[in-house]
């Protein structure tokens, strides 16, 4: 097994390579990261070549050899980027990869920014087959067509293609600075958005915790997943037979509940909740078919995903990343 990973050096790559390096290499796997913008050391079990998706030699020298792709590589909000990276090059890697005769398998990390989360109301869970329907901006756009792409090179040449549909990806004290009022905030909603000045302005200087409420008045949910979660799916898509042409949601069993979150948080440093009033919507990712298929389930749960955040405390020279764009 020979394995491409594009994205390798961003958030999810980062913690993808030891797993694949011990679940893949005893077996004689080798891997190659394709990187760009970042890069990374080779090692004994890791090659690395330097390039852009969007250029089909790069492309070609990568793909040499592989059996399997893992595709992560994105580009956020960034309409200079879009079309070149996300479009561009996933046609690219898809002709190469159609190109070569040891190829097995695809696996493209897609968003729940295809079915709008929260931006689209549903009546019912959002299983996989729920029609496409991105909300506003390049990057949700991008990645209905990065999904449309595998699924028609499937139809037009064979190509075994699996999609895993992710949401909000956290790792170390994301939760905990997505919650927080200050410049610091990681992510979104922007608060601004959503408050007064005077509202806003009291709430960072009370230390208070957002407790978002959906369009009906009730506590927004909406889904995340841990990137240890993340990994382990992508593993086990890797290779299992029953992956094969299939589109995968995963997530966490439940979506987190912002009046839960609240009472956790609260619990842990005594902020005060403060109501805030949205546009979303609720939404929940049905996972079974995951479960029920590939035997994958989320690990990581509300309580834990705020122990981490609140435990976790960065080193000296630990910069908060942001992993868009490249």
């Amino acid at each position: 097994m020979k394995i491409l990973v594009t994205g390798a050096a961003g958030k999810v790559g980062q913690h993808l390579l030891p797993a694949l390096t011990t679940a893949m290499i005893p077996a004689g796997g080798r891997i190659v990261a394709l990187c760009h913008n970042r890069t990374m050391s080779e090692t004994d079990h890791l090659s690395v070549v330097r390039g852009s998706i969007a250029d089909p030699e790069a492309v070609a020298a990568a793909m040499d050899g592989v059996t399997h792709v893992l595709h992560l590589a994105a580009v956020k909000e960034s309409p200079t980027l879009a079309i070149d990276v996300s479009i561009k090059g996933m046609f690219v890697l898809l002709e190469a990869f159609r190109a070569n005769p040891a190829a097995r398998r695809f696996v493209l990390l897609g968003g729940d920014c295809s079915v709008g989360h929260i931006f689209q109301a549903y009546d019912a869970p959002i299983t996989e087959v729920a029609p496409r329907r991105a909300y506003p901006g390049c990057y949700a756009l991008t990645k209905v067509i990065e999904e449309v792409m595998l699924e028609q090179y499937g139809h037009q040449y064979g190509i075994d293609g699996c999609i895993l549909r992710s949401p909000w990806i956290m790792e170390k004290d994301d939760l905990r600075y997505a919650m927080s009022f200050g410049e610091d905030q990681f992510g979104g909603p922007d608060w601004a958005d959503l408050m007064t000045p005077d509202r806003l302005a009291a709430a960072r200087t009370g230390q208070h915790v957002p407790l978002l409420r959906d369009v009906t008045g009730a506590p927004l949910r909406r889904n995340f997943i841990h990137v240890d979660d993340v990994v382990a799916a992508l593993v086990t898509a890797l290779d299992h037979p029953d992956a094969a042409r299939e589109t995968f949601n995963i997530a966490m069993t439940e979506p987190v509940d912002y009046g839960r979150l609240a009472v956790l948080v609260n619990e842990r440093t005594g902020a005060p909740p403060v109501d805030i009033e949205t546009p979303f919507h609720s939404n929940w990712l049905d996972c079974t078919k995951a479960a029920h298929l590939l035997g994958w389930r989320p690990r990581v749960d509300l309580e834990t995903l705020v122990d981490r955040a609140w435990s976790y405390r960065r080193a000296a020279g630990e910069a908060r990343t942001t992993w868009y764009p490249g």
